[in-house]
């Protein structure tokens, strides 16, 4: 599939794999997907971002994302569900940072650095996001899986970064005009 990836989709996809291991963790996520994508500059998924305010706001969003990590990926929506059942999340990340560390629901790793050289795979969320680019590209009839693909995944997939993107006003809906107009909405791959 990634024969069909543009330059700017393969530098995202470079640059979650960079960030992953920087984070010293094994796996990919659609969370690194998003990273790299707010690292990217003069790329249409870029332009989209720009042009919706969220250039201005990358380390509110980069907060978000890590927030959400040291709650062990759970949502906001996850959390208040849990919250209704009588379970506080925050209390029980603090309760095991006291023992564990921060971050030690993140699955952040002590040892970084020994996994530094392998080779990281791709978590199912972030390969829901290359599936989903896919479907999204071949509903607009573009050619090529581009970066504002990916984008459009990540706000089209539950999860925490969709979640992240739309708190900052940034949606499937909001991109798709941005990039298509008006006529794009009915493009969105099932």
């Amino acid at each position: 599939m990634f024969e069909r990836f543009t330059k700017d989709a393969r530098e995202v996809v470079q640059g979650a794999v960079a960030d992953s291991r920087r984070a010293g963790t094994r796996t990919v996520d659609a969370e690194h997907l998003l990273l790299a994508l707010l690292e990217r500059e003069g790329s249409r998924a870029s332009f989209a971002l720009a042009a919706l305010g969220l250039a201005e706001r990358r380390e509110p969003v980069r907060e978000a994302l890590s927030r959400a990590r040291r709650h062990a990926g759970l949502t906001r929506a996850e959390s208040d569900a849990l919250a209704g059942l009588g379970i506080d999340v925050s209390e029980i990340v603090a309760r095991v940072e006291e023992v564990h560390g921060v971050g030690a629901m993140a699955g952040d790793r002590k040892d970084a650095g020994r996994w530094s050289g392998r080779r990281v795979s791709f978590g199912q969320g972030a390969k829901d996001v290359l599936e989903k680019a896919l479907r999204i590209a071949l509903a607009h009839r573009d050619r090529h899986i581009g970066d504002e693909h990916l984008l459009l995944a990540l706000t089209a997939l539950p999860g925490v970064a969709a979640e992240v993107l739309a708190d900052h006003g940034v949606t499937y809906g909001t991109v798709t005009r941005v990039l298509y107009g008006d006529g794009g909405e009915a493009a969105k791959a099932g």
